[in-house]
């Protein structure tokens, strides 16, 4: 067996890291976003991003379900890179629930509602906000382990068998 200690370190380049868990982001939980909107979970469109660039009736066809899953990708790789920059160090899984609930209340409290991309708060069903609430909880977790896995030595504690 390779002692663990005289590995070299290896340096993970932040950009394409954060572009690879982004992109899986985006593709996993838009894609259960998409789902959501189908079982009618939620009243809010997966291409509710790009809502201010592209006409309503446009997103509500299947190609504006692709670009509104593309703009969920995009948003998930700039989220990650944030994330990346700011609270790589942090551990565990509960940086990247507070990060998915803060997203979720930047969306459907402040931002989105000012910006008018989704509709105020108290407009919205209690099952809207619920299924958008778990799906931007898991989105952020998502990004905030898989960064804490990256970079920080999360991975010593795995079986020294199961690191080689």
């Amino acid at each position: 067996m390779k002692n663990p200690k005289k590995r070299k370190s290896k340096r993970t380049n932040l950009l394409g890291f954060s572009i690879m868990i982004g992109f899986f982001a985006g593709l996993i939980w838009g894609g259960v976003k998409g789902l959501f909107y189908y079982l009618r979970f939620t009243t809010v469109i997966p291409g509710f991003l790009v809502e201010p660039f592209f006409k309503h009736s446009f997103l509500n066809t299947q190609p504006g379900y692709y670009v509104g899953w593309l703009s969920f990708i995009l948003f998930s790789i700039v989220a990650t890179l944030v994330y990346t920059l700011a609270f790589r160090k942090l551990r565990g899984p509960f940086p990247g629930l507070v990060y998915g609930i803060v997203w979720w209340m930047l969306i459907f409290v402040v931002i989105g509602p000012l910006a008018q991309i989704t509709a105020p708060e108290s407009q919205l069903s209690f099952d809207t906000l619920f299924s958008e609430f778990c799906l931007y909880l898991l989105w952020g977790l998502f990004i905030g382990y898989s960064t804490a896995e990256e970079f920080t030595d999360e991975r010593n504690r795995e079986p020294e068998r199961a690191l080689e």
